[in-house]
């Protein structure tokens, strides 16, 4: 399975350098995969812009064939088909042999619209995340407003769990990406952090938001593969852990303590986790905001 893994690997690697050639002959510029390095987020694109190729096709900034390969192929139907494909199987299954089947075309007349799968899935990204959604008028101060904007960011990862399965490779710089830091950071208004800290505290939250999405994912999904319900697994993880340590209680004593405490015999509530988490998380933001003046 790994080698097949890596032949499909390596043939996409190649139909995306080709797709880039080919994409430099009908005059859409040298598509540095942007998925695979920061620099292609701040700049050197191959466009008069200064962006590149990745980000000019995100912002609707490149200029799309006049004639496509096939009557109604679009950057929107590619997109929507790549979307489709990660949904039903997975982001691993995406690649642009897997969506030109999809469409029912040959997979070079994508590089038309799209120079590689590194873009393809940044496209995806963007239109899988969408804008966020608008802060009710009832949600104020900066604490309640941050809470919100994680919980709607966790909302979006649950919706799509592959958003999570796509490497972060630079900064926040797609329509969609930067829609949502502006709402992070109008959320931090009256909060009295100097600028420099905003960024960071968003990039806290988030990395958090997509973490526990990703742990608890990763959980559940162990949990049913045999069949069995999240509490049945804890009642047998914490007979294994008894008997593993039983034999050496001085080796373990918090442990032996927390088996006591029967913690261990039942799963938490679905959202137990993300409750403390985000609540330490803004417990420990509340300590800056203090020091700092705010509110």
């Amino acid at each position: 399975m790994a080698a097949d893994r890596e032949g499909v690997d390596a043939g996409e690697a190649a139909g995306d350098a080709v797709g880039r050639a080919a994409g430099d002959v009908v005059g859409r510029g040298a598509g540095d995969a942007v998925g695979g390095a920061a620099g292609d987020v701040v700049g050197g694109g191959a466009g008069d812009t200064g962006l590149s190729a990745t980000l000019e096709t995100a912002w609707g900034l490149r200029e799309r064939p006049s004639k496509g390969p096939k009557p109604g192929l679009s950057l929107d139907r590619i997109v929507d088909a790549g979307v489709a494909i990660a949904a039903a199987e997975g982001i691993g299954a995406v690649s642009m042999g897997r969506v030109a089947k999809a469409l029912g075309v040959a997979p070079m007349s994508l590089y038309r619209y799209v120079s590689s799968r590194d873009e393809l899935y940044v496209l995806m990204q963007d239109a899988a995340t969408g804008s966020p959604p608008e802060l009710p008028s009832d949600v104020v101060g900066w604490r309640a407003r941050l809470e919100w904007w994680a919980r709607a960011q966790r909302d979006v990862f649950r919706r799509n769990l592959w958003l999570v399965r796509i490497p972060i490779s630079g900064p926040p710089a797609t329509p969609r990406q930067l829609e949502w830091m502006e709402q992070g950071l109008a959320a931090l208004d009256g909060s009295g952090l100097e600028e420099g800290w905003k960024p960071s505290v968003l990039m806290l939250i988030g990395g958090f938001v997509r973490n526990e999405v990703t742990l608890m994912a990763d959980l559940d999904a162990g949990m049913r593969s045999g069949g069995q319900e999240p509490d049945e697994v804890m009642r047998r993880y914490a007979r294994t852990v008894d008997a593993l340590t039983s034999t050496a209680p001085d080796r373990f004593p918090s442990l032996r303590r927390l088996l006591a405490a029967g913690v261990l015999d039942v799963a938490d509530a679905e959202d137990a986790e993300f409750e403390f988490g985000i609540g330490r998380v803004l417990d420990g933001v509340a300590v800056m905001v203090e020091g700092a003046g705010g509110e």
